[in-house]
């Protein structure tokens, strides 16, 4: 949590948010006017440490925005942002390449605290609407404030991107007033209750999808296009008679989607992005990479003894190992040229989420030199998990078939910096906007599908969501 670089300004853990204000904006002005006299750019991350907080109810709180929460898999880590000290943004032209040059026009390449939190769209190519307003082809943000717990521990981190802040001290100062700390927020009364929907309709409706997956298992059959798999997803809206606080609907799925990462993207006042997905695209960490297969569902058992044979029956089932082999093989192909060294699991094995299996194949390698974290990005999205095999065939016909803008959902989302990276797949989320919020799910189509059984897998993916809904 603290690196040798950083600047502690507290010896003591604080827990009065007036004392944490004024000796944050104390420093930041020492920092400030002590200046950066070579002209070197660098980050200056200075250290509050400071009582646990709920980081959701935390981010709840906060008037200032980006408003960012990222949690891993199996990390004790904690991560609630808001504000922001830079930006990387790109339009419907810009592509990977754009982010990492952005990147190394700010950053200094060794520093290895240095943490753009974001995402990116499904399809860049795809049209897009008014829905995902704000959430453009990749956004990410060097926050300004960041508070990270860590089981117990908590600190507040300031960023202070040299030379360029030297200018903003005022704006900074300022942010600093607007932190909120309530104690009303910190007790068990946040998101104690939640509004349940008036109204639901899914695009498509259960007869448009049965017609669309009719349309792919046609395809296979005449081996249109060369298409092999097709992942088709399904957009489901739900109204409310008021305003939805995304950061409950947060905070409530983080606690029944154990083992999951969970992340939520706020840049506009009345446009939240959350969920809590199963897939990690990739981790790097200097030259090591690890990425995983993810494909093929069933539902867990009630007892041991159904919890056992629902994992056998999903092991031995050839749709679902023929779902996920593409996927495998799609990975070992784009990422075996990127390294020096690279495995993969040769056989499934299954992920234990709280509902649900899933058939995972892992793999790790060496990257090679020079290799980005943006390239590795590049290489895997889409995979065949959330797209198809073979992919711009697959891109096509979910472009034919689906009447909605995917936006940010099945995209990668998560933090890249010059000395490491991480992305999960943005999964099992949800769009508020207001009144409403939209959920996205979809299931993966191969020969041999049936289309109420993919049209139930679906429905037990968003049920993640609509169980914390009641």
């Amino acid at each position: 949590m603290l690196d040798e670089q950083d600047i502690l300004v507290s010896d003591d853990i604080l827990d009065d948010p007036g004392h944490v204000q004024r000796m944050l904006a104390r420093r930041v002005e020492e920092v400030l006017h002590k200046g950066n006299s070579n002209g070197e750019r660098r980050i200056v991350r200075l250290i509050v440490p400071m009582a646990p907080l709920d980081a959701p109810a935390w981010l709840a709180a906060q008037t200032l925005l980006p408003k960012i929460y990222w949690h891993a898999r199996r990390d004790s880590m904690v991560t609630a942002a808001v504000g922001e000290a830079d930006r990387c943004m790109g339009g419907p032209d810009a592509g990977y390449g754009t982010l990492r040059a952005q990147l190394d026009a700010v950053l200094p390449k060794s520093d290895p605290r240095a943490r753009y939190f974001g995402g990116f769209r499904f399809d860049p190519g795809a049209p897009d609407d008014e829905v995902w307003q704000g959430f453009p082809t990749f956004r990410f943000t060097l926050p300004r404030f960041a508070y990270l717990r860590n089981e117990d521990r908590g600190v507040l981190a300031c960023n202070l991107l040299l030379p360029r802040d030297l200018s903003r001290k005022d704006a900074i100062l300022s942010d600093i007033e607007q932190l909120c700390f309530p104690d009303r927020f910190a007790g068990p009364a946040f998101g104690a209750r939640m509004p349940l929907p008036l109204s639901r309709t899914d695009e498509p409706d259960r007869a448009g999808w049965e017609r669309s997956v009719g349309w792919a298992l046609d395809a296979f059959a005449q081996r249109r296009r060369h298409l092999e798999k097709v992942v088709l997803s399904r957009r489901t809206l739900l109204t409310f008679s008021e305003s939805l606080d995304a950061f409950v609907l947060l905070k409530k799925l983080r606690e029944g989607t154990p083992n999951c990462f969970h992340y939520g993207f706020q840049f506009e006042p009345d446009s939240v992005f959350v969920g809590a997905t199963p897939e990690r695209l990739f981790h790097r960490s200097g030259r090591y990479m690890r990425t995983e297969a993810v494909a093929g569902t069933c539902v867990r058992g009630d007892t041991e003894a159904e919890d056992a044979e629902a994992l056998a029956s999903l092991l031995a089932s050839a749709k679902d190992q023929r779902e996920h082999a593409y996927v495998r093989e799609s990975i070992r192909t784009v990422l075996d040229p990127l390294c020096q060294e690279f495995r993969i699991d040769e056989e499934a094995s299954g992920l234990q989420q709280a509902r649900r299996w899933h058939l995972v194949s892992r793999s790790s390698g060496l990257l090679q030199r020079g290799v980005h974290g943006s390239d590795v990005m590049e290489a895997l999205h889409p995979t065949p998990a959330v797209g198809g095999y073979p992919v711009e065939p697959a891109l096509a016909a979910i472009r034919d078939l689906e009447g909605f803008d995917r936006g940010w959902y099945a995209g990668p989302v998560g933090w890249i910096g010059p000395q490491g990276a991480e992305f999960a797949v943005a999964l099992r989320c949800g769009l508020v906007r207001d009144r409403a919020l939209y959920l996205f799910a979809g299931a993966g189509i191969v020969e041999g599908s049936d289309p109420a059984a993919e049209w139930t897998e679906i429905e037990q993916k968003i049920s993640d969501i609509l169980g914390v809904l009641g």
